[in-house]
């Protein structure tokens, strides 16, 4: 299974979110950071805010920060919600489906299975766990400045 670069790039937000601990950030400050395109990332940031996982602030001392405590932010929502779709075939969707073995196939269960596993692993965790791993075996984030308020 393969996430497309907009959930990557969402999920990368929200760690970063999390890491700065309530603190204003500007999306020019994460395209910085990860080195991608601020125009792609206005768009992530638009649809995080949209479904509520961040909050977003206009003005000179505006930016964004995360909506919800990180350990409340479910990784296999942020998956669900982001992700177009999950056909991993033409026959998970009846309207693209064309494959002449559809009604005696057995794969089409064998892989709604297995999506339905990967999706139910990715709801164990959320960001805040997510954050915890990659702080733990990355020096990446320790050369992010934190202010404590």
């Amino acid at each position: 299974m393969r996430l497309t670069m907009y959930t990557d790039y969402s999920l990368r937000v929200l760690l970063y979110l999390a890491y700065k601990n309530d603190q204003m950030v500007t999306i020019t400050e994460l395209a910085d950071f990860y080195k991608i395109s601020r125009n792609h990332l206005v768009k992530v940031v638009h649809n995080l805010g949209i479904q509520g996982y961040i909050l977003t602030t206009r003005g000179k001392k505006g930016g964004l920060r995360l909506g919800h405590p990180a350990n409340e932010i479910v990784i296999g929502d942020v998956v669900r919600k982001m992700e177009p779709d999950f056909d991993l075939l033409e026959c998970f969707n009846k309207a693209t489906d064309h494959c002449v073995i559809t009604n005696s196939c057995a794969l089409k269960s064998v892989l709604i299975g297995a999506r339905d596993d990967f999706l139910g692993t990715l709801d164990q965790y959320t960001v805040a766990d997510a954050l915890k791993k990659t702080a733990k075996e990355s020096s990446v984030f320790k050369s992010i400045p934190v202010v404590h308020n």
